[in-house]
């Protein structure tokens, strides 16, 4: 699928500009990810594109997350290899234990993606030029400011070779990629 249709397919399902614009910050994250560790960067850069499609029809649903994603993926042709990622992220794992790099790789993209964003918003200007990576690692390891993050699922980027602090700079550098798009 091309990015073009899955953007289609992803605000067909998808009207929360937030979810849309976290999405996007994931296909970049992915993107970078895959040519970091010599993947399909087209691949996973579309799972993290698509990783969130279902969440207002499930209206965050857990159980039903998984479900729906898997009908609205597998509809349109997508990749199992894919579906699967998209399946094992960090919402809906539920104790399953991701073995794959692209499984880890999407789990721990997408989970920092939100925790970027929420640092970024708590600068003066909310601008990613202002985040540092120091300040992502800071406020990941902040139980009061990250509460709602699961730090175990970002340090998965270890279990795929990518120390913490580069995993962030990373991730960091991709999202300054799409600020734009982003609004941040």
């Amino acid at each position: 699928m091309e990015r073009e249709n899955a953007l289609k397919l992803l605000r067909e399902h998808v009207k929360n500009e937030n979810l849309i614009k976290h999405c996007l910050a994931a296909e970049a994250v992915m993107r970078a990810l895959a040519l970091k560790l010599g993947a399909d960067a087209e691949m996973w850069a579309l799972a993290g594109l698509l990783h969130d499609i279902d969440v207002d029809l499930t209206a965050g649903d857990i159980k039903r997350h998984t479900i729906e994603a898997e009908r609205i993926l597998s509809e349109n042709g997508l990749p199992a290899v894919l579906i699967e990622a998209v399946k094992m992220h960090n919402e809906a794992a539920h104790g399953k234990s991701r073995t794959e790099v692209f499984h880890k790789a999407l789990a721990a993209g997408e989970t920092i993606t939100g925790l970027i964003t929420a640092t970024a918003l708590v600068y003066p200007d909310k601008k990613l030029s202002s985040v540092k990576v120091s300040s992502v690692v800071k406020r990941m390891k902040d139980k009061r400011f990250a509460a709602s993050i699961d730090r175990n699922v970002i340090l998965e980027c270890e279990q795929i070779g990518i120390p913490l602090e580069e995993f962030a700079a990373l991730c960091l550098d991709a999202m300054r990629g799409v600020a734009p798009e982003l609004g941040l």
